[in-house]
């Protein structure tokens, strides 16, 4: 499909809401109010609510892929802290996509388009847990990967030009063995 600025408008509108109330707190007609358009309108361009939240996915979930890409070919140490960096980097370019993975991860990864990504997020906490088969490492990669992502959220990228090291030193000194 050619983009058009209504398109772009009813995703924008869509983040906007889907944001502000969450995916299943976001009906069509309310992201057609705020565009300004019809509900037919809406759905010429996308065919459900489930349609935009792929369009407005697909671009992190790209991105997720090629860091996975890019973890399976390095060793333990390297992965890691590719692991560590690459998340930091997701989250922070893919912040409103996150809030919305978080509102809607389960649903999300029982849609068809996404159903293999939750390997994905399963490898990249088994490399943030330094591969290890030990259950408080597993536990320990999770909470620090969602804890991440929760300070990105609620953080404003306008006073935020620090964060990325401030994450990544976080990450390394939660993980990395203490010497």
């Amino acid at each position: 499909m050619v983009p058009s600025k209504t398109r772009d408008r009813i995703l924008a509108a869509a983040a906007r809401q889907f944001a502000h109330t969450g995916f299943r707190g976001t009906s069509l007609h309310d992201i057609a109010v705020e565009v300004g358009c019809s509900k037919a309108t809406l759905l010429y361009h996308f065919d459900s609510k489930e349609a935009i939240l792929v369009t407005l996915m697909e671009p992190a979930a790209r991105d997720f892929v090629e860091l996975d890409t890019r973890l399976r070919q390095l060793d333990v140490e390297a992965a890691r802290e590719a692991a560590i960096e690459g998340f930091v980097d997701l989250v922070l370019r893919y912040r409103q996509e996150v809030a919305l993975i978080y509102d809607t991860a389960r649903q999300l990864f029982q849609q068809a388009p996404f159903e293999g990504y939750w390997p994905l997020v399963d490898n990249l906490t088994h490399v943030v847990a330094g591969r290890s088969t030990d259950p408080a490492a597993r536990i320990s990669a999770e909470v620090l990967l969602a804890g991440i992502a929760a300070i990105v959220i609620d953080r404003d990228e306008e006073r935020d030009a620090d964060l990325r090291p401030i994450l990544v030193d976080v990450a390394r000194r939660a993980l990395l063995p203490r010497t």
